[in-house]
């Protein structure tokens, strides 16, 4: 009878601790760790990526840098460490909820479904889905698809869409995921698969910096504009401010717009080629809506 009671008591206690764990704040948490994991994405240029040295770079990783820095200020902690962590489309959300990261500073759509698992913060870049292929192509839009090997990205909502679409238009392609956006440019490039499809920014970037560029191009009218943004814990409202105040802090101030021209409007590592992508009309406008309204 007394083991059973002191068995009961560890379960009760381990439940309390782990309820506790999940009301734990990330400015509670990073503050006492005197740690902070930043989350970044290997080949989502130009958000973040690994440059020649194989360090984390990018507009989004930017961002978190200044996110971290109002980070240190709020916990009274300069001494914070930055932990870099690898993330995929497939296991961010999971490794975001369960607390091995603390911020996401990728090329993560905010829409309906994940705010049900995730939080995010004001909207910074706007894209839409639109394919990869080899130069010279007959796949010209989303009808030329038709019979085709289409690939896109395991966990990404483009994935999605593309199923959707497939099934609504009766298009008959057959649809393969792969783990990584350069996974699945590779596939196009060995002729694995007739067209990737992707957010049109991520496309350009990973045309840029292929080893030819111009076996490449970049097809299709966009299929649905989404916004990106960071992806930080749900229900943590004191970090959500923090984040937000970053972004429109820098919004305002002109150090957002100065970014932007750096990653997009100028040559980027590794190999120092323009993007050339002006800033869209509903990025403009959301510099003074700084909204954080998701897709559907």
């Amino acid at each position: 009878m007394r083991h059973s009671i002191l068995a009961a008591v560890a379960v009760v206690a381990c439940v309390c601790s782990g309820a506790a764990l999940a009301q734990q704040s990330t400015l509670d948490k990073v503050k006492a760790n005197g740690s902070i994991s930043v989350a970044y994405r290997e080949s989502s240029i130009p958000f973040s990526y690994l440059g020649s040295d194989g360090q984390p770079v990018g507009f989004g990783w930017e961002i978190c840098a200044r996110i971290v820095d109002e980070v240190k200020k709020a916990v009274g902690r300069p001494d914070l460490k930055v932990e870099a962590q690898a993330v995929t489309s497939q296991n961010r959300i999971p490794l975001m909820q369960n607390g091995t990261i603390d911020v996401e500073c990728g090329s993560t759509t905010n829409n309906s479904e994940r705010a049900k698992q995730v939080a995010f913060a004001v909207n910074y870049f706007y894209t839409g889905t639109r394919f990869l292929v080899k130069t010279g192509s007959p796949v010209k839009s989303v009808a030329d698809l038709k019979g085709k090997k289409v690939v896109s990205t395991t966990g990404t909502t483009n994935y999605q869409v593309l199923r959707r679409i497939n099934s609504e238009r009766n298009l008959g392609f057959d649809l393969i995921a792969a783990k990584d956006h350069a996974d699945s440019a590779l596939l196009v490039l060995s002729d694995r698969a007739d067209a990737f499809g992707m957010d049109d920014i991520l496309l350009y970037g990973l045309r840029a910096n292929s080893v030819n560029p111009n076996e490449l191009a970049i097809v299709g009218e966009s299929i649905q504009v989404e916004p990106y943004a960071i992806m930080i814990r749900k229900d943590d409202p004191a970090f959500k401010k923090l984040v937000d105040d970053t972004l429109a802090a820098m919004m305002k101030n002109g150090q957002f717009e100065a970014l932007y021209k750096k990653w997009f409007e100028s040559p980027i590592p590794p190999k120092g080629i323009n993007l050339n992508a002006p800033m869209s009309p509903e990025l403009r406008e959301n510099l003074k809506a700084l909204s954080d309204k998701p897709a559907t």
